[in-house]
């Protein structure tokens, strides 16, 4: 059973994607996709919205962000690729009390759900660079229990 909080890491995914693809406001593309049967009364609401709105609102910042550690520029992505990065880099950017690995692991397991075959693998790759940037303590910690 997907938790509250991978249930609207997905609903936030699509309506990220949409968003990118027609404009329009990614809030109003997530009640869309919230609706009854959609499987989003098991979401958590209020976290829904601070993705959604947190990327909208700093879309640029997050590019930003996320630009030097790919191998392409950041418009050549897919567009779930991009929403998944935007998505991870906004959790590790401003949500510090979601573990670093946490967010990787939602990450990956979006990109396996939504993305292309390997895609997962590059996401990976280049959150884990941002998590090192912007975490530097906590990663450290990690890697020397692991």
């Amino acid at each position: 059973m997907k938790t509250a909080r991978r249930k609207a890491r997905e609903i936030a995914l699509q309506a990220l994607y949409a968003w990118q693809l027609s404009g329009g406001d990614p809030r109003e593309q997530a009640r869309g996709l919230e609706g009854p049967g959609q499987g989003a009364e098991r979401g958590d609401a209020a976290f829904l919205e601070a993705l959604v709105c947190g990327v909208r609102d700093r879309a640029a910042e997050l590019e930003a962000l996320i630009a030097p550690h790919l191998d392409r520029e950041f418009s050549r992505l897919s567009p779930v690729e991009r929403a998944i990065l935007y998505i991870g880099a906004l959790e590790l950017a401003a949500h510090p009390e979601t573990p670093f690995k946490v967010v990787l692991n939602e990450a990956i397991e979006l990109g396996k759900s939504f993305g292309a075959a390997e895609g997962y693998r590059f996401v990976n790759g280049v959150l884990e660079k941002i998590a090192a940037r912007l975490r530097p303590d906590e990663v450290a910690r990690a890697r020397k229990i692991a």
